[in-house]
């Protein structure tokens, strides 16, 4: 047995046993140790656990060894009468010793029990409930630690990801089954890191499937939002758990580039099309002017109560009116780039490593970008709040932002974990952002870091 099995196996058991700190070994039984972890997994309803009485000094042996591998080191170990008591239970109950181990601040000795297989463990913890020789009796139960890991081998290019502490909101969230409508481009719905996650894909502007496919900045908007997470391939998305309704309505201008036209009468049936679909959340990665039609439907689906983000307009063109300057739409600026409205919120949008059409990856800029990741955010928020309007959205990323005194221009920036947590009353961040925000703009309550 590996010392990190031994070490996985102690702190599980201890903590099933009491809740007391046992002091860690590698002195188990390779055989037993490595039994127990190759079975659990596959079949953790067939172990249980069970402790008697160990109140005097036993022979010598280690707190974290086995009755039948101890040695003459440790002070403390299990009595006789405690060893024979268990072995008379899985006499007498036809249980297996897996492991066992002594808990001096209990005075006990704990064991973890294999269930006969035409046993009903639920019916055998209730006969040794009432046994008179055992002090505690429990199943075999499963622990897992509060943090994200991934196995997705380009996550930690995922600049974006880390500085909004996605992997924190992730503990809470991955956006489950809210409805995500991007009206962009078409996108590759068939891209190996969108497996499962578009579950609709409407082309509003022709009748070209393949070219729908090979579209790239609906590909890339998309791969931000919802990439799937955990499948050892490409990227992790936002909002992962999210269902991805792709609209097209805007089409490429060239086959090499991100540059896309859209129209009124496209783009509003795509609005359309979307609150039919009964979107959750809109996607609008799009500059343009004021348009009455796109107001009143905006306006129509804010009355929905339908969250619509969209791209702030450019620093040289923030004085024009635009089609998404509309009071409720959550607009969103590339953190880096030159101050706006104080109303907008700012996401990073620099270098983000996202998707492309035919099972590729690159990495995009831009306000695009930015505003699919705050729509991500949006989506991880919903999960846990599906009731929110967009206003109270919109506060709540604003007030959970955060202001990294490293950023270029100190700009605030949507913090991931922070607006997730501040929905589900738990603990703090342990985000990089969450560590340099100013604790009156961070509503999550501080801990100590180890």
């Amino acid at each position: 047995m590996t010392r990190w099995a031994a070490l996985v196996l102690t702190v599980a058991t201890a903590s099933a046993c009491g809740h007391m700190p046992v002091r860690i070994e590698s002195h188990m039984l390779a055989g037993q140790t490595s039994d127990l972890t190759r079975h659990v997994a596959s079949s953790p309803e067939r172990f249980i656990i069970a402790a008697v009485d160990n109140g005097g000094a036993g022979f010598p042996g280690h707190a974290g060894s086995t009755p039948r591998g101890y040695d003459a080191v440790a002070a403390y170990g299990p009595t006789p009468r405690a060893r024979e008591v268990m072995r008379s239970l899985e006499h007498d109950y036809g249980l297996r010793e897996v492991n066992a181990w002594p808990i001096q601040p209990l005075h006990m000795y704990c064991a973890v029990l294999e269930v006969p297989g035409d046993a009903d463990r639920a019916a055998l913890l209730g006969a040794l409930s009432h046994d008179r020789r055992i002090r505690l009796t429990q199943p075999l139960q499963t622990f897992a630690t509060r943090t994200e890991s991934y196995n997705d081998p380009y996550v930690g290019l995922q600049r974006g990801f880390r500085q909004m502490d996605v992997g924190g909101a992730q503990q809470w969230s991955r956006g489950e089954g809210v409805r995500v409508a991007v009206i962009d481009t078409g996108a590759d719905t068939e891209h190996p890191d969108l497996r499962g996650a578009v579950v609709v894909a409407e082309n509003l502007v022709d009748s070209d499937e393949r070219q729908f496919r090979r579209d790239r900045h609906g590909t890339e908007i998309v791969g931000v939002i919802a990439a799937v997470a955990n499948n050892h391939i490409g990227i992790v998305g936002i909002a992962p758990a999210s269902r991805i309704m792709v609209f097209k309505a805007c089409w490429q201008l060239r086959p090499d580039a991100d540059a896309a036209r859209c129209n009124s009468y496209t783009l509003a049936r795509a609005l359309a099309a979307a609150f039919d679909a009964h979107a959750q959340v809109v996607n609008l990665s799009i500059a343009g002017p004021a348009d009455p039609l796109l107001r009143d439907l905006i306006t129509a689906g804010l009355r929905r109560g339908i969250v619509i983000v969209g791209a702030a307009a450019a620093a040289d063109q923030a004085e024009n009116s635009s089609f998404l300057d509309e009071a409720g739409v959550i607009e969103v600026a590339d953190a880096q780039t030159r101050e706006l409205s104080s109303a907008v919120l700012n996401a990073p949008g620099r270098e983000i490593l996202t998707l492309l059409p035919g099972g590729r990856y690159d990495f995009a800029s831009g306000v695009s970008l930015a505003t699919a990741q705050v729509t991500g955010v949006v989506a991880l928020v919903l999960a846990k709040r599906p009731g929110l309007s967009p206003a109270a959205v919109y506060r709540l990323l604003r007030d959970t932002s955060v202001h990294p005194s490293h950023f270029a221009h100190g700009r605030d920036r949507v913090d991931a974990c922070a607006a997730v947590v501040a929905t589900v009353d738990r603990g703090a961040c342990r985000s990089e952002a969450a560590l340099e925000a100013r604790p009156d703009r961070h509503r999550v309550k501080p801990v100590a870091w180890h």
